[in-house]
């Protein structure tokens, strides 16, 4: 198969980052085009990052022949119109958490896709780190023994426009479907994506949205998950699996490169996964090793594991009683 030619949809912070990352694989394909809503900035981009093409919309891009996959990175209140141009256009949909605002949206693009025939995954990219499939050799070899409790917390503090866009219910804002997706995605990793109760409270801010989130998580067997998640204060990616016979911390959670297990009898010792480029990259070589293969949805990222998630952070937002413009 010849080389595979991405596109990107959008210009941001979390686009540049996957720019960056494909420039430095020689073992993946290349950016043919990036789509803006301004010429002038996806030109720009276009030049920063050798990108062949630079396109003033998204339409232009969809139709070009030569794309093979697009990378969606707008924010995630345009997920579902984008991604849905894309499928419809025939284009294959690496598109970034949080997936779409609900799972309602999700479902529909699963169910568009299926019918195309066409590959789409979310891009969480936590799930496909090295370090998580090291950690879950160390959970299933009974390291800590049986699991009681998992904790994640997670906090940065924009400033000025920044921060307005963050918390724009137009945009879908708010710190559950911007971070606070890493620590309940991570959760259900660990422990599954169907608990049996769900109990969360959040402080709305002055725009609506949730500022301050706290979720608690209730599975079988006794087992908890505590997660905070908040926009607004520095709190560093940090969470603690526990287990009856220890624990194992991680630290940068959502962005791990290794853990630390620390045993009741006194036993230590540091599992080290440290990044080939930036964490990026596996993302990327699992979707073009699908592409290559033929398949519609990853094993590491299954549609199922989508929707159970977007099924979740409906459940925490329902809690609250807050829906999105977008919704209605």
């Amino acid at each position: 198969m010849r080389q595979i030619q991405w596109g990107i949809i959008s210009t941001g912070t979390i686009a540049k980052k996957f720019a960056a990352t494909v420039s430095r694989l020689t073992d993946c394909g290349a950016i043919k085009a990036v789509a803006s809503r301004s010429r002038e900035t996806a030109g720009q981009f276009a030049r920063e990052y050798n990108i062949p093409t630079a396109y003033g919309n998204y339409q232009e891009l969809v139709q070009d022949p030569e794309i093979d996959i697009i990378y969606i990175a707008t924010p995630h209140s345009f997920h579902f119109d984008n991604a849905k141009l894309c499928l419809e256009n025939g284009k294959h949909v690496l598109c970034e958490k949080s997936f779409t605002v609900n799972a309602s949206q999700a479902e529909a693009l699963i169910e568009l896709a299926k019918e195309k025939q066409l590959f789409l995954t979310e891009a969480f990219w936590t799930k496909f780190l090295p370090a998580y499939q090291q950690l879950a050799q160390a959970i299933a070899a009974g390291e800590i023994g049986e699991l009681t409790h998992f904790r994640a917390q997670y906090g940065f503090a924009p400033t000025g426009a920044r921060y307005i866009r963050k918390f724009d219910p137009g945009l879908a804002g708010g710190a559950l479907l911007d971070i606070g997706v890493y620590a309940i995605g991570v959760a259900a990793m660990l422990l599954g994506y169907k608990p049996q109760a769900l109990h969360a409270s959040a402080i709305m801010g002055e725009y609506g949205t949730d500022k301050f989130d706290s979720i608690m998580l209730e599975y079988e067997h006794g087992v908890t998950a505590h997660l905070i998640a908040t926009i607004g204060s520095i709190i560093d990616p940090q969470a603690v699996l526990y287990g009856t016979k220890g624990q194992i911390v991680l630290p940068g959670f959502s962005a791990l490169e290794g853990f630390s297990v620390e045993k009741a009898d006194g036993t230590r010792y540091t599992v080290d996964c440290p990044f080939a480029v930036n964490g990026f990259e596996y993302q990327i070589r699992e979707a073009e090793k699908c592409l290559r293969g033929g398949q519609t949805e990853s094993a590491i990222m299954t549609h199922q594991n989508t929707l159970d998630m977007m099924r979740l952070l409906d459940k925490v937002r329902a809690k609250w009683g807050l829906t999105f413009p977008c919704e209605s």
